[in-house]
């Protein structure tokens, strides 16, 4: 152990030789603080997550240079999809004890993989989107930004009780039950998942009240060997001849029932039944008839329409061309989950055409679309110019840039300038390489731009 005023090595001395400091009280201090750590791996181990950051952020207010409990703590943050405040927790640490920690491992394999910091950032937005839309009390938006956060980050408890929070207040107890059990998934001893579910459970029983059981007076109990037998109190063995009667008596109640009571009652259920769907028939050949009526009248309509439109004819193509594009993006999205497909499709589309709703149909579906489709052409742009394929990376990340020139942080711009390069056409990377330089400087891609720059001048 090091002196914590002097800094001399002091072994397990109960006071520092070099400068005469009273060590007994800083062991106390550090062994409650492993003990915090202790209690903290183990409630981590059972997955009651948010009781393991209590006693791990309690371990590091006794000594808040336990690496192993500053790493742990981002660990917990990263499994509960709070990786902000982990990878805070694991910076702390590198700064604290920079050489032989598991916490440059952690950061090194996030740093590396880019499409997960740009999920992160996603999610961090969204969610951000979502409280803004709950203050808006714009539920239905929070809950469609809440389900994007979930499908890119599944372990985000918050994201979680927040989601069932909007269902809660929506009356959608069921959905809100499910929710909070994905949360608890997560983290078993979350008090705010534990407070959500028994409010909901308290809900769903008024809203469905089990029925009334059978009173424990009508009831009686005793001790056969080792089983407990429980039956009715008014229950009395009887003789195989008296049993006989009682079944045949019970024949002819039943036979008398079913004569005076069932029969005609089923008889007189199947006329009304019966009587109920010829009025339902008659009301659906009444509204077809409406129906046929109406829409003979709407295509009477549009047919003078057409007549009456002949020179705006190409103007018309266009309109049904755009509807039947972004109807196949939809189909393609949602129904084949083509994303690529979709992606182009969409880009058919010219929203001049679209009416209002359709408008909102197509930004909702663009705007899933665009970031799986871009996300999709990086990859395919990348793994192309890292296998040296320049012209395919070239078309492939020009599309990005066209769409979005700082898309993941300039690096689509980056490596189409470098491809471009690579490919011979030093003149075409050079507006690329002067963006990186201009819009990310004291990046290590600025200063490579600048020096290629540079070098042709």
């Amino acid at each position: 152990m090091v002196c914590y005023r002097c800094g001399q090595d002091v072994g397990r001395a109960k006071r520092c030789p070099n400068c005469g400091a009273d060590l007994a009280v800083f062991w106390k201090v550090l062994h409650i603080s492993n003990a915090y750590y202790n209690q903290g791996l183990e409630q981590a181990g059972v997955r009651n997550l948010s009781g393991a950051i209590v006693s791990l952020k309690n371990s590091l207010k006794f000594n808040k240079n336990n690496i192993d409990a500053r790493n742990l703590l981002g660990l917990v943050y990263y499994e509960m999809g709070e990786v902000v405040n982990a990878l805070s927790e694991w910076v702390i640490s590198r700064s604290c004890q920079p050489e032989n920690n598991l916490a440059n491992r952690y950061l090194n394999e996030i740093q590396q993989d880019q499409g997960r910091l740009n999920s992160v950032n996603q999610t961090i937005k969204k969610y951000n989107q979502a409280l803004h839309y709950c203050r808006q009390d714009s539920r239905d938006l929070a809950v469609i930004q809440l389900k994007k956060v979930l499908s890119l980050n599944p372990k985000f408890v918050k994201a979680h009780q927040l989601l069932a929070l909007l269902y809660m207040q929506d009356g959608k107890l069921e959905q809100a039950k499910k929710t909070l059990r994905n949360a608890g998934k997560i983290d078993t001893n979350n008090t705010t998942t534990l407070r959500y579910l028994k409010e909901v459970n308290k809900k769903l029983k008024e809203k469905n009240p089990s029925k009334k059981q059978q009173k424990d007076d009508d009831l009686i109990s005793y001790q056969s060997g080792n089983e407990t037998i429980i039956m009715p109190k008014r229950f009395k063995e009887s003789s195989i001849g008296a049993s006989l009667v009682y079944i045949l008596i019970g024949l002819l109640v039943g036979t008398a029932v079913t004569a005076c009571l069932i029969v005609p009652s089923v008889k007189n259920q199947a006329k009304v039944e019966a009587q109920k769907q010829l009025l339902e028939a008659s009301d659906t050949i009444s509204s077809n008839g409406q129906t046929i009526k109406d829409l003979e009248k709407k295509v009477s309509d549009l047919q003078d329409q057409l007549e009456d439109e002949t020179e705006n004819n190409k103007k018309t193509k266009e309109q049904i061309s755009t509807y039947e594009n972004l109807l196949s993006a939809y189909v393609a999205y949602h129904g084949e989950n083509d994303v690529e497909t979709a992606g182009k499709t969409l880009e058919k589309v010219k929203t001049k055409y679209l009416s209002q709703k359709s408008k909102t149909i197509y930004t909702a579906l663009n705007e899933e679309v665009q970031e799986k489709y871009l996300a999709k052409l990086y990859r395919d742009g990348y793994s192309a110019y890292s296998h040296g394929k320049y012209e395919d990376s070239v078309k492939l990340l020009k599309q990005i840039v066209d769409e979005d020139e700082d898309y993941n942080d300039g690096s689509a711009a980056y490596y189409l300038a470098q491809s471009y390069r690579r490919g011979g056409d030093l003149e075409s990377a050079k507006p690329y390489y002067q963006y990186v330089i201009d819009n990310h400087p004291d990046t290590e891609r600025a200063r490579t731009s600048q020096n290629y720059v540079d070098a042709e001048e």
